[in-house]
């Protein structure tokens, strides 16, 4: 195998190490160490599978050679060839996701993400499209076995949410999530259309990478936190007490609230969360409007403002605008079956990165 083996050997290191440190009890007293530990044991274990994989066709392979170039038995000499055209096929596939993985990687990637989903233009129709986006993203989340966490939302009476915010934690997550920031248009005809007219209604989804306190330093003076009593469709005790917060940042204007939780604390604590993320994503953004004055396309600016992806449901069709990629599996789509969007749209921003 000739894929930057010299890389891999300083992996390898890397990896023994850490499956030493992954199992060591002593590293789970120190939780967010041993998330962070345990993080990138994944991500090399990734790498090392891939790895092995290679070196197992590659072996394959040169036995199949023997076999064609010793043995006399014209049948398993052809067996062989067949078996070796195939081999051959799957190897280059593992390559391709090999270098893939070794590939550099933003740092952001690794990190767990919190998702925005706000209503756009359409009323009811856009909050209900809202909460369709929510369940898609939950059944994802699940395919990936990661961790979701409600932040805050603001639910209509028909079933939809002017808003939800919410955080996912996990493997990789920002850098699988990061392309699905944007808008994403509705083509459906409303439950309260009477002559069957298709609407279309927006959705505008953030994707900000979770910010640890060592990303962002806050000064706490600029900070203004309000305490008020939470309303909405709230649950038992919520609505009665002064345990909703909102959080003003000075320097920046950003606003974040947070009402869900029934401790004052809790709500601070989640609100702060995401005006960490919120100011990281201020910094990222400024240096992908730098990097994106050098590039034809934004896929990988994560532009909020841009429509990015358009679900029509007459005809079962979801495209997403970036790469023209068109995909009649509707139903499946919004079951979390996202992957071959989000395999087309990294293909394309790593294309981009090594153009530029």
């Amino acid at each position: 195998m000739m894929i930057a083996e010299t890389k891999i050997k300083e992996l390898q290191k890397e990896y023994d190490a850490l499956k030493i440190e992954v199992f060591d009890v002593k590293n789970m007293s120190n939780q967010r160490n041993y998330r962070k530990i345990s993080k990138r044991f994944k991500v090399l274990e990734e790498i090392f599978e891939c790895v092995n994989k290679v070196k197992n066709l590659e072996e394959n392979i040169s036995q199949n050679k023997e076999i064609i170039e010793e043995e006399n038995d014209a049948e398993l000499i052809e067996l062989a060839k067949e078996e070796t055209a195939e081999l051959k096929l799957e190897l280059a596939i593992e390559i391709v996701k090999l270098k893939d993985l070794l590939a550099p990687k933003d740092p952001n990637d690794e990190k767990d993400a919190i998702v925005e989903i706000r209503a756009g233009t359409g009323g009811d129709e856009a909050a209900l499209f809202a909460a369709d986006l929510y369940r898609m993203y939950s059944y994802f989340a699940e395919k990936n076995s990661w961790k979701k966490t409600v932040l805050s939302s603001n639910a209509t009476g028909v079933g939809g949410f002017k808003e939800i915010s919410f955080s996912l934690s996990g493997n990789n997550v920002f850098g699988t999530m990061r392309f699905e920031s944007g808008v994403h248009r509705v083509q459906r005809v409303p439950e309260t259309e009477s002559q069957g007219r298709v609407h279309t209604s927006a959705v505008t989804v953030a994707i900000l990478p979770e910010a640890d306190e060592i990303d962002v330093e806050i000064n706490p003076s600029d900070l203004k936190i309000d305490v008020y009593r939470a309303s909405g469709c709230g649950g038992q005790c919520v609505n009665t007490t002064d345990s909703a917060v909102r959080i003003t940042h000075a320097p920046t204007g950003l606003v974040v609230t947070c009402q869900d939780e029934k401790s004052q604390l809790k709500n601070k604590n989640k609100a702060m969360k995401v005006l960490r993320s919120r100011l990281l994503d201020l910094e990222i953004s400024k240096l992908e409007q730098e990097r994106a004055a050098t590039r034809k396309s934004q896929v990988g600016s994560g532009d909020r403002s841009a429509k990015i992806r358009t679900y029509n449901f007459p005809q079962s069709r979801v495209t997403d605008h970036r790469i023209n990629l068109t995909s009649y599996k509707l139903d499946g789509i919004l079951l979390g079956d996202l992957i071959e969007f989000i395999d087309a749209l990294k293909l394309k921003h790593r294309e981009e990165t090594v153009n530029n």
